[in-house]
């Protein structure tokens, strides 16, 4: 490999790990963060109404215990990183925890949801109740896909979330087939998966973040949900194809 060859990779590492790194004391690689599946309802809100509407559905992890809790947890951190790229736009965040639900239990409330909060997109975190209850990793998946395919049949973009990652827990809790599950359907479905699970793992094995002290420093724990709030908001900007609306204003 010549001298200009290895210049050349390096800059494209650096611009790949920069482009993913909306906050800068949690970098992503791009390829734990982008793929080719789009929002295009949330493009077309964004573009034509100024304004969409994201719901999270998910277990205790989308929250932060205490008084301040919910300010810190990872929807909140992401309306706010939205709304400071998207000046232009009217973004809406609401946060739908359901704790101790499987993945069926939750798809069965997709409906009603979509009935009453008529979302633009979906973010959806799920697998690791499913995991703590044994449910058969295959009917996890199919609960998934079934759950998907209501929440696109509804008119809203979907955004699949995986497990949260924990070195304490790592060897004690089956994830394997669940987070394939997700996977799979992520790409039978044409849908964005955060890969919560090796993001995290990511900033653990990187020292970015020190995730064994996370579960007993709430500072910590408050840390970590900004990070997730913040790099979803790339995500969810990249997917829907908003980079034109950024730092643009309404007159």
């Amino acid at each position: 490999m010549t001298r200009w060859m290895v210049i050349g990779l390096a800059l494209f590492l650096c611009a790949a790990e920069s482009r993913a790194q909306d906050a800068p004391d949690c970098p992503v690689p791009n390829y734990l963060l982008y793929g080719d599946s789009a929002l295009d309802r949330l493009h077309a809100a964004a573009v034509k109404q100024k304004s969409f509407k994201i719901v999270v559905v998910g277990t205790a992890s989308s929250t932060v215990p205490g008084r301040d809790g919910a300010q810190s947890a990872y929807p909140a951190r992401l309306e706010a990183a939205l709304k400071k790229r998207l000046p232009a736009v009217s973004v809406t965040v609401a946060a739908h925890s359901r704790p101790r639900q499987t993945a069926v239990q939750i798809a069965e409330t997709f409906e009603k949801l979509l009935l009453d909060e008529k979302p633009d997109l979906v973010v959806w975190q799920s697998g690791t109740f499913d995991a703590l209850q044994g449910v058969d990793p295959e009917q996890f998946r199919a609960s998934v896909a079934d759950g998907v395919e209501t929440l696109q049949a509804g008119g809203a973009d979907v955004i699949l979330m995986n497990m949260q990652y924990s070195p304490r827990t790592e060897s004690m809790i089956p994830l394997g087939g669940y987070s394939d599950g997700l996977r799979w359907v992520s790409r039978e479905r044409s849908v964005p998966l955060f890969d919560r699970l090796a993001i995290m793992r990511h900033w653990n094995d990187s020292g970015a973040i020190d995730l064994y002290a996370a579960t007993k420093d709430i500072s910590m724990a408050k840390r970590v949900h900004d990070c997730i709030g913040r790099t979803l908001a790339s995500m969810i900007v990249e997917g829907a194809r908003l980079e034109p609306l950024e730092g643009k204003t309404t007159q």
